[in-house]
Protein backbone atom coordinates (compact mmCIF):
# COMPACT_ATOMS: atom_id res chain seq x y z
CA UNK A 1 0.00 0.00 0.00
CA UNK A 2 1.80 2.92 -1.44
CA UNK A 3 0.87 6.16 1.70
CA UNK A 4 2.43 8.62 -0.28
CA UNK A 5 0.39 8.38 -3.36
CA UNK A 6 -2.83 7.94 -1.54
CA UNK A 7 -1.76 10.79 0.63
CA UNK A 8 -0.99 12.74 -2.40
CA UNK A 9 -3.92 12.24 -3.98
CA UNK A 10 -6.08 13.21 -1.28
CA UNK A 11 -4.47 16.42 -1.18
CA UNK A 12 -5.37 17.01 -4.53
CA UNK A 13 -9.03 16.42 -3.77
CA UNK A 14 -9.38 19.20 -1.18
CA UNK A 15 -6.84 22.28 -2.64
CA UNK A 16 -8.61 25.21 -1.08
CA UNK A 17 -7.88 24.19 2.37
CA UNK A 18 -4.33 22.85 1.60
CA UNK A 19 -3.60 25.96 -0.97
CA UNK A 20 -4.78 28.09 2.35
CA UNK A 21 -2.57 26.28 5.02
CA UNK A 22 0.24 26.23 2.15
CA UNK A 23 0.24 29.70 1.71
CA UNK A 24 0.70 30.32 5.46
CA UNK A 25 3.29 27.88 6.14
CA UNK A 26 5.23 29.43 2.96
CA UNK A 27 4.90 32.83 4.61
CA UNK A 28 5.32 32.50 7.78
CA UNK A 29 8.72 30.05 6.85
CA UNK A 30 9.92 32.77 4.49
CA UNK A 31 9.54 35.52 7.10
CA UNK A 32 11.93 33.48 9.34
CA UNK A 33 14.38 32.47 6.86
CA UNK A 34 14.78 36.32 5.42
CA UNK A 35 15.63 38.06 8.14
CA UNK A 36 17.65 35.22 9.47
CA UNK A 37 19.50 35.62 6.51
CA UNK A 38 19.60 39.51 6.41
CA UNK A 39 20.47 39.67 10.08
CA UNK A 40 23.60 37.29 9.76
CA UNK A 41 24.94 38.74 6.50
CA UNK A 42 24.67 42.47 7.24
CA UNK A 43 26.61 41.49 10.28
CA UNK A 44 29.38 39.67 8.64
CA UNK A 45 29.38 43.15 6.12
CA UNK A 46 30.02 45.17 9.56
CA UNK A 47 32.24 43.05 11.32
CA UNK A 48 34.30 42.49 7.96
CA UNK A 49 35.39 46.31 7.21
CA UNK A 50 35.90 46.97 11.17
CA UNK A 51 39.57 46.17 10.03
CA UNK A 52 40.84 46.41 13.85
CA UNK A 53 39.76 50.49 13.75
CA UNK A 54 39.94 51.62 17.16
CA UNK A 55 38.66 55.42 16.36
CA UNK A 56 37.35 57.36 13.85
CA UNK A 57 38.41 61.00 13.69
CA UNK A 58 36.55 63.60 11.81
CA UNK A 59 34.56 66.62 11.76
CA UNK A 60 31.77 67.26 14.56
CA UNK A 61 28.39 65.83 13.83
CA UNK A 62 26.41 62.43 14.21
CA UNK A 63 29.34 60.11 15.82
CA UNK A 64 27.49 56.96 13.91
CA UNK A 65 27.35 59.16 10.34
CA UNK A 66 30.90 60.00 10.49
CA UNK A 67 31.85 55.83 11.28
CA UNK A 68 29.21 54.74 8.32
CA UNK A 69 30.53 57.54 5.86
CA UNK A 70 34.45 56.62 7.04
CA UNK A 71 34.48 52.93 7.51
CA UNK A 72 31.19 51.89 5.70
CA UNK A 73 30.83 54.35 2.66
CA UNK A 74 27.16 54.12 3.14
CA UNK A 75 26.19 58.21 4.22
CA UNK A 76 27.71 61.78 3.90
CA UNK A 77 30.43 62.69 5.56
CA UNK A 78 30.47 65.27 8.67
CA UNK A 79 32.56 67.68 6.54
CA UNK A 80 36.24 68.35 6.29
CA UNK A 81 39.06 68.81 8.72
CA UNK A 82 42.26 70.91 8.53
CA UNK A 83 45.26 69.23 8.34
CA UNK A 84 47.13 71.23 11.22
CA UNK A 85 44.31 69.80 13.41
CA UNK A 86 44.80 66.22 12.13
CA UNK A 87 48.71 66.50 12.11
CA UNK A 88 49.20 65.16 15.89
CA UNK A 89 47.34 61.96 15.24
CA UNK A 90 49.26 61.10 11.37
CA UNK A 91 53.11 61.71 12.79
CA UNK A 92 54.58 58.46 13.32
CA UNK A 93 55.83 58.14 16.87
CA UNK A 94 52.47 58.67 18.16
CA UNK A 95 52.93 56.98 22.19
CA UNK A 96 49.11 55.17 21.56
CA UNK A 97 48.56 55.28 18.02
CA UNK A 98 49.99 52.23 16.12
CA UNK A 99 48.45 53.45 12.56
CA UNK A 100 46.89 56.12 11.36
CA UNK A 101 45.01 56.54 7.76
CA UNK A 102 43.92 59.59 6.33
CA UNK A 103 40.51 59.94 4.35
CA UNK A 104 39.37 62.52 1.91
CA UNK A 105 36.22 62.04 0.25
CA UNK A 106 33.59 63.76 -1.43
CA UNK A 107 33.68 62.46 -5.15
CA UNK A 108 32.63 59.26 -6.98
CA UNK A 109 33.30 57.94 -10.56
CA UNK A 110 29.47 55.97 -11.83
CA UNK A 111 28.33 55.61 -8.20
CA UNK A 112 31.66 54.53 -6.76
CA UNK A 113 33.12 56.89 -4.21
CA UNK A 114 36.70 57.90 -4.99
CA UNK A 115 38.82 58.20 -1.73
CA UNK A 116 42.02 60.02 -1.40
CA UNK A 117 44.38 58.11 1.17
CA UNK A 118 47.34 56.55 1.36
CA UNK A 119 49.13 52.85 1.28
CA UNK A 120 48.10 52.52 5.03
CA UNK A 121 44.84 51.91 4.36
CA UNK A 122 46.10 48.20 3.11
CA UNK A 123 47.80 47.85 6.03
CA UNK A 124 44.62 48.49 8.07
CA UNK A 125 43.47 45.82 6.06
CA UNK A 126 45.71 43.43 5.79
CA UNK A 127 45.58 43.50 2.41
CA UNK A 128 49.18 42.79 0.35
CA UNK A 129 49.60 43.44 -3.47
CA UNK A 130 51.88 44.08 -6.29
CA UNK A 131 54.08 47.42 -5.65
CA UNK A 132 53.33 48.43 -9.38
CA UNK A 133 49.89 48.50 -8.58
CA UNK A 134 49.71 50.92 -5.94
CA UNK A 135 48.16 55.01 -7.26
CA UNK A 136 51.59 56.86 -6.08
CA UNK A 137 50.94 60.08 -7.99
CA UNK A 138 48.51 62.03 -7.76
CA UNK A 139 45.40 61.66 -10.35
CA UNK A 140 46.61 57.54 -10.50
CA UNK A 141 43.98 55.13 -9.04
CA UNK A 142 43.89 51.33 -7.81
CA UNK A 143 40.53 50.42 -8.42
CA UNK A 144 38.52 47.72 -6.26
CA UNK A 145 38.09 44.25 -7.46
CA UNK A 146 34.04 44.75 -7.64
CA UNK A 147 34.55 48.67 -9.63
CA UNK A 148 37.05 47.10 -11.82
CA UNK A 149 34.22 44.19 -13.04
CA UNK A 150 30.95 46.18 -13.26
CA UNK A 151 32.69 49.14 -14.63
CA UNK A 152 34.74 47.17 -16.96
CA UNK A 153 37.65 48.89 -16.16
CA UNK A 154 41.10 47.67 -16.90
CA UNK A 155 44.74 48.82 -16.21
CA UNK A 156 45.56 52.34 -18.32
CA UNK A 157 41.72 53.46 -18.39
CA UNK A 158 41.16 56.71 -18.03
CA UNK A 159 38.07 58.49 -16.80
CA UNK A 160 36.70 61.96 -15.17
CA UNK A 161 35.43 61.82 -11.71
CA UNK A 162 32.01 64.16 -9.99
CA UNK A 163 31.81 65.99 -7.51
CA UNK A 164 29.60 64.31 -4.54
CA UNK A 165 28.26 60.69 -4.59
CA UNK A 166 25.91 61.01 -7.91
CA UNK A 167 26.64 61.24 -11.28
CA UNK A 168 23.68 63.62 -11.65
CA UNK A 169 26.49 66.82 -10.57
CA UNK A 170 29.36 68.25 -12.22
CA UNK A 171 32.52 66.19 -13.75
CA UNK A 172 36.10 67.23 -13.28
CA UNK A 173 37.92 68.08 -16.00
CA UNK A 174 41.07 66.25 -15.02
CA UNK A 175 41.65 62.63 -15.96
CA UNK A 176 42.13 59.76 -13.77
CA UNK A 177 44.37 56.72 -14.82
CA UNK A 178 43.89 53.14 -13.37
CA UNK A 179 47.17 51.68 -12.54
CA UNK A 180 45.99 48.92 -10.56
CA UNK A 181 43.40 46.77 -9.36
CA UNK A 182 42.73 45.39 -5.95
CA UNK A 183 42.59 41.30 -5.62
CA UNK A 184 38.99 40.41 -4.04
CA UNK A 185 39.35 41.28 -0.63
CA UNK A 186 35.89 40.59 0.62
CA UNK A 187 35.62 44.44 2.46
CA UNK A 188 34.40 48.07 1.52
CA UNK A 189 38.12 48.07 -0.18
CA UNK A 190 36.58 45.80 -3.29
CA UNK A 191 34.09 49.15 -3.98
CA UNK A 192 36.12 51.90 -3.75
CA UNK A 193 38.78 53.54 -6.12
CA UNK A 194 41.56 54.99 -4.15
CA UNK A 195 44.17 57.96 -4.62
CA UNK A 196 46.23 60.37 -2.93
CA UNK A 197 45.15 62.90 -0.75
CA UNK A 198 46.39 65.29 -3.23
CA UNK A 199 44.47 64.03 -6.02
CA UNK A 200 41.42 66.02 -4.11
CA UNK A 201 43.12 69.57 -3.94
CA UNK A 202 43.99 69.67 -7.24
CA UNK A 203 40.49 69.03 -8.85
CA UNK A 204 39.38 70.95 -6.04
CA UNK A 205 41.76 73.92 -6.80
CA UNK A 206 43.24 73.55 -3.31
CA UNK A 207 46.62 73.28 -4.22
CA UNK A 208 48.36 76.91 -4.48
CA UNK A 209 51.21 78.08 -6.94
CA UNK A 210 53.10 77.88 -3.14
CA UNK A 211 52.92 74.77 -2.51
CA UNK A 212 53.85 73.26 -6.04
CA UNK A 213 56.84 75.51 -5.71
CA UNK A 214 57.81 73.78 -2.56
CA UNK A 215 57.72 70.81 -3.70
CA UNK A 216 59.60 71.59 -6.99
CA UNK A 217 62.46 72.83 -4.59
CA UNK A 218 62.27 69.73 -2.56
CA UNK A 219 62.78 67.52 -5.28
CA UNK A 220 65.34 69.35 -6.80
CA UNK A 221 66.72 69.46 -3.07
CA UNK A 222 66.50 65.24 -3.39
CA UNK A 223 68.23 65.64 -6.57
CA UNK A 224 71.26 67.67 -5.38
CA UNK A 225 71.46 65.11 -2.45
CA UNK A 226 71.34 62.25 -4.80
CA UNK A 227 74.19 64.27 -6.75
CA UNK A 228 76.33 64.99 -3.75
CA UNK A 229 75.97 61.45 -2.44
CA UNK A 230 76.75 59.80 -5.82
CA UNK A 231 80.22 61.98 -5.71
CA UNK A 232 80.96 61.31 -2.19
CA UNK A 233 80.67 57.21 -3.20
CA UNK A 234 83.33 57.42 -6.34
CA UNK A 235 85.10 59.07 -3.84
CA UNK A 236 85.41 56.75 -1.32
CA UNK A 237 86.28 53.83 -3.49
CA UNK A 238 90.22 54.25 -1.99
CA UNK A 239 88.54 53.38 1.37
CA UNK A 240 87.17 50.53 2.06
CA UNK A 241 85.77 51.83 5.39
CA UNK A 242 84.52 54.67 3.98
CA UNK A 243 82.68 52.79 1.02
CA UNK A 244 80.28 50.58 3.43
CA UNK A 245 79.10 53.76 5.76
CA UNK A 246 78.20 55.65 1.98
CA UNK A 247 76.82 52.37 1.19
CA UNK A 248 74.63 52.22 4.42
CA UNK A 249 73.78 55.90 4.07
CA UNK A 250 72.57 55.72 0.61
CA UNK A 251 70.56 52.54 1.51
CA UNK A 252 68.51 54.34 3.82
CA UNK A 253 68.80 57.76 1.97
CA UNK A 254 67.25 55.70 -1.22
CA UNK A 255 64.64 54.69 0.91
CA UNK A 256 63.31 57.50 2.35
CA UNK A 257 63.52 59.56 -0.97
CA UNK A 258 61.22 56.73 -2.74
CA UNK A 259 58.77 57.48 0.06
CA UNK A 260 59.16 61.58 -0.41
CA UNK A 261 58.94 60.56 -4.26
CA UNK A 262 55.10 59.07 -3.63
CA UNK A 263 52.57 61.29 -3.29
CA UNK A 264 50.15 58.46 -1.71
CA UNK A 265 52.88 58.59 1.82
CA UNK A 266 51.96 59.73 4.93
CA UNK A 267 54.80 61.83 4.85
CA UNK A 268 54.45 63.63 1.89
CA UNK A 269 50.94 64.57 3.22
CA UNK A 270 52.27 65.32 6.59
CA UNK A 271 54.62 68.09 4.53
CA UNK A 272 51.77 70.22 3.10
CA UNK A 273 50.19 73.32 4.99
CA UNK A 274 48.27 73.22 8.10
CA UNK A 275 45.29 74.54 6.17
CA UNK A 276 44.40 72.04 3.46
CA UNK A 277 41.83 69.55 4.62
CA UNK A 278 41.31 66.02 4.71
CA UNK A 279 37.76 64.10 5.64
CA UNK A 280 38.76 62.08 8.44
CA UNK A 281 41.17 59.78 10.08
CA UNK A 282 40.76 55.79 10.75
CA UNK A 283 42.98 55.08 14.15
CA UNK A 284 44.22 51.37 15.38
CA UNK A 285 45.87 51.64 18.69
CA UNK A 286 49.00 49.96 19.75
CA UNK A 287 47.17 48.80 22.81
CA UNK A 288 44.02 48.84 24.45
CA UNK A 289 45.15 50.43 27.78
CA UNK A 290 43.61 53.12 29.93
CA UNK A 291 44.93 55.93 27.99
CA UNK A 292 43.97 54.72 24.48
CA UNK A 293 40.55 53.86 26.09
CA UNK A 294 40.42 57.37 26.76
CA UNK A 295 41.74 59.00 23.97
CA UNK A 296 38.22 59.59 21.70
CA UNK A 297 36.38 61.30 25.11
CA UNK A 298 39.64 63.58 24.99
CA UNK A 299 39.32 64.49 21.62
CA UNK A 300 35.67 65.37 21.90
CA UNK A 301 36.28 67.54 24.93
CA UNK A 302 39.22 69.38 24.02
CA UNK A 303 39.77 69.27 20.47
CA UNK A 304 37.24 70.67 17.43
CA UNK A 305 37.34 67.20 16.23
CA UNK A 306 35.04 64.61 16.87
CA UNK A 307 36.13 61.17 17.58
CA UNK A 308 33.42 57.93 17.39
CA UNK A 309 34.25 54.38 18.10
CA UNK A 310 33.21 51.95 15.40
CA UNK A 311 32.58 49.11 18.31
CA UNK A 312 30.03 51.20 20.17
CA UNK A 313 28.32 53.36 17.59
CA UNK A 314 27.59 49.48 15.20
CA UNK A 315 26.34 47.99 18.49
CA UNK A 316 24.10 51.07 18.92
CA UNK A 317 22.89 50.94 15.40
CA UNK A 318 22.12 46.90 15.58
CA UNK A 319 20.29 47.69 19.22
CA UNK A 320 18.10 50.35 17.23
CA UNK A 321 17.51 47.79 14.51
CA UNK A 322 16.40 44.94 16.88
CA UNK A 323 13.46 46.39 17.98
CA UNK A 324 12.02 46.15 14.44
CA UNK A 325 13.31 42.98 13.56
CA UNK A 326 12.33 41.21 16.64
CA UNK A 327 8.43 42.68 15.79
CA UNK A 328 8.90 41.29 12.21
CA UNK A 329 10.31 38.13 13.85
CA UNK A 330 7.32 37.96 16.19
CA UNK A 331 5.04 38.38 13.54
CA UNK A 332 6.53 35.52 11.25
CA UNK A 333 6.66 33.16 14.13
CA UNK A 334 2.65 33.90 14.48
CA UNK A 335 2.08 33.15 11.09
CA UNK A 336 3.91 30.37 11.33
CA UNK A 337 1.17 29.14 14.42
CA UNK A 338 -1.79 30.09 12.25
CA UNK A 339 -0.47 27.82 9.38
CA UNK A 340 0.17 25.53 11.72
CA UNK A 341 -3.83 25.35 13.25
CA UNK A 342 -5.20 26.19 9.77
CA UNK A 343 -3.51 22.46 8.65
CA UNK A 344 -5.09 20.93 12.01
CA UNK A 345 -8.05 22.15 11.08
CA UNK A 346 -7.84 21.17 7.42
CA UNK A 347 -7.21 17.43 8.32
CA UNK A 348 -9.42 17.35 11.56
CA UNK A 349 -12.59 18.42 9.34
CA UNK A 350 -11.56 16.17 6.66
CA UNK A 351 -11.77 12.94 8.76
CA UNK A 352 -15.59 13.37 9.08
CA UNK A 353 -16.01 12.79 5.36
CA UNK A 354 -13.14 10.26 5.36
CA UNK A 355 -14.22 7.90 7.93
CA UNK A 356 -15.75 5.56 5.69
CA UNK A 357 -12.37 5.91 3.19
CA UNK A 358 -10.36 4.91 6.30
CA UNK A 359 -12.47 2.39 7.78
CA UNK A 360 -12.35 0.61 3.68
CA UNK A 361 -8.45 0.54 4.01
CA UNK A 362 -8.57 -0.96 7.25
CA UNK A 363 -10.74 -3.85 5.86
CA UNK A 364 -8.52 -3.82 3.04
CA UNK A 365 -5.72 -4.84 5.00
CA UNK A 366 -3.90 -1.83 6.90
CA UNK A 367 -3.19 -1.74 10.31
CA UNK A 368 -3.76 1.45 12.77
CA UNK A 369 -0.60 2.36 12.75
CA UNK A 370 -0.55 2.72 8.56
CA UNK A 371 -3.60 4.87 8.75
CA UNK A 372 -2.00 7.00 11.68
CA UNK A 373 1.06 7.34 9.10
CA UNK A 374 -0.86 8.18 6.28
CA UNK A 375 -2.30 11.29 8.28
CA UNK A 376 1.23 12.18 9.29
CA UNK A 377 2.76 12.12 5.86
CA UNK A 378 -0.40 14.18 4.56
CA UNK A 379 0.35 17.17 7.83
CA UNK A 380 4.28 16.77 6.74
CA UNK A 381 3.89 16.91 2.77
CA UNK A 382 1.79 20.03 3.43
CA UNK A 383 5.17 21.39 6.10
CA UNK A 384 7.29 20.47 2.66
CA UNK A 385 5.33 22.31 0.23
CA UNK A 386 5.32 24.79 2.71
CA UNK A 387 9.10 25.03 3.23
CA UNK A 388 10.31 24.70 -0.14
CA UNK A 389 7.75 28.03 -1.29
CA UNK A 390 9.09 29.67 1.90
CA UNK A 391 12.94 29.70 1.00
CA UNK A 392 11.79 30.64 -2.70
CA UNK A 393 9.77 33.52 -0.85
CA UNK A 394 12.95 33.93 0.98
CA UNK A 395 15.44 34.11 -1.69
CA UNK A 396 13.74 36.06 -4.11
CA UNK A 397 13.16 38.70 -0.79
CA UNK A 398 17.16 38.72 -0.30
CA UNK A 399 17.76 39.02 -4.07
CA UNK A 400 15.57 42.22 -4.33
CA UNK A 401 17.14 43.79 -1.45
CA UNK A 402 20.58 43.16 -2.36
CA UNK A 403 19.23 44.50 -6.00
CA UNK A 404 18.44 47.86 -3.99
CA UNK A 405 21.60 47.84 -1.80
CA UNK A 406 23.47 47.48 -4.71
CA UNK A 407 21.81 49.77 -6.63
CA UNK A 408 22.31 52.69 -3.89
CA UNK A 409 25.41 51.64 -1.97
CA UNK A 410 27.03 48.96 -4.35
CA UNK A 411 26.75 46.82 -1.87
CA UNK A 412 25.51 43.50 -2.34
CA UNK A 413 24.54 40.22 -0.50
CA UNK A 414 25.14 36.69 -1.69
CA UNK A 415 21.19 34.69 -2.38
CA UNK A 416 22.47 31.27 -2.28
CA UNK A 417 24.17 30.85 0.82
CA UNK A 418 22.63 27.61 3.25
CA UNK A 419 23.34 28.15 6.14
CA UNK A 420 23.10 25.86 9.62
CA UNK A 421 19.82 28.16 10.74
CA UNK A 422 18.45 27.02 7.55
CA UNK A 423 18.47 23.25 8.74
CA UNK A 424 17.12 24.44 12.13
CA UNK A 425 14.15 25.93 10.08
CA UNK A 426 13.72 23.05 8.20
CA UNK A 427 13.57 20.66 11.58
CA UNK A 428 10.87 23.22 12.94
CA UNK A 429 9.14 23.08 9.85
CA UNK A 430 8.72 19.49 9.74
CA UNK A 431 8.14 19.51 13.56
CA UNK A 432 5.29 21.75 13.04
CA UNK A 433 3.70 19.71 10.38
CA UNK A 434 3.59 16.69 12.28
CA UNK A 435 2.26 18.38 15.55
CA UNK A 436 -0.41 19.82 13.52
CA UNK A 437 -1.39 16.26 12.28
CA UNK A 438 -1.18 14.28 14.84
CA UNK A 439 -4.54 14.70 16.63
CA UNK A 440 -6.75 13.95 13.46
CA UNK A 441 -3.67 11.25 12.92
CA UNK A 442 -4.63 9.99 16.24
CA UNK A 443 -8.39 9.49 15.62
CA UNK A 444 -8.00 8.84 12.64
CA UNK A 445 -5.63 5.08 13.83
CA UNK A 446 -9.07 4.51 16.27
CA UNK A 447 -11.37 4.78 13.71
CA UNK A 448 -14.35 1.71 14.88
CA UNK A 449 -14.63 -0.08 11.46
CA UNK A 450 -17.54 -2.08 12.70
CA UNK A 451 -19.44 0.90 13.61
CA UNK A 452 -18.72 3.16 10.46
CA UNK A 453 -19.19 -0.12 8.20
CA UNK A 454 -22.75 -0.22 9.61
CA UNK A 455 -24.13 3.21 9.47
CA UNK A 456 -23.14 3.07 6.14
CA UNK A 457 -24.79 -0.01 5.12
CA UNK A 458 -28.13 1.51 7.07
CA UNK A 459 -27.30 4.91 5.58
CA UNK A 460 -27.60 2.70 2.12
Amino acid sequence: MNLFFIGWQNMRHRPASVILSLILFALGIGLVSFLLQVDRQIQQKFENNLAGIDLVVGAKGSPLQLVLSSMYHIDAPTGNISLGNARPFLRRGHPLIERAVPLSMGDSYRGFRIVGTTHEILELYEITTAEESLWRKHFEVTVGVSVAEKLSLNIGDRFQSSHGFTDDLHSHDQDLVVVGILPPTNTVLDQLILTAPGTYWHMHGEHTEEKEAGDKTQDHNHSDHEHSHSKGDHEGHDHDSNHDEHTEAGDDERKMEEENFSQASLSYLLRQPDEVAITSMLLQFKGRNFQALNLGRNINENTDLQAASPAIEINRLFSLLDSANAAIKALALAIVFVSAISIFLALYNKLRTRKFELAYMRVKGASRTQVFFLIILEGLLISVLGIVLGFVLSYSGLYLLSSSLESNYNYSLSQLQFTVSDVWIILAGLGVGVIAALIPAIQASRTDISLILNKGEAGG
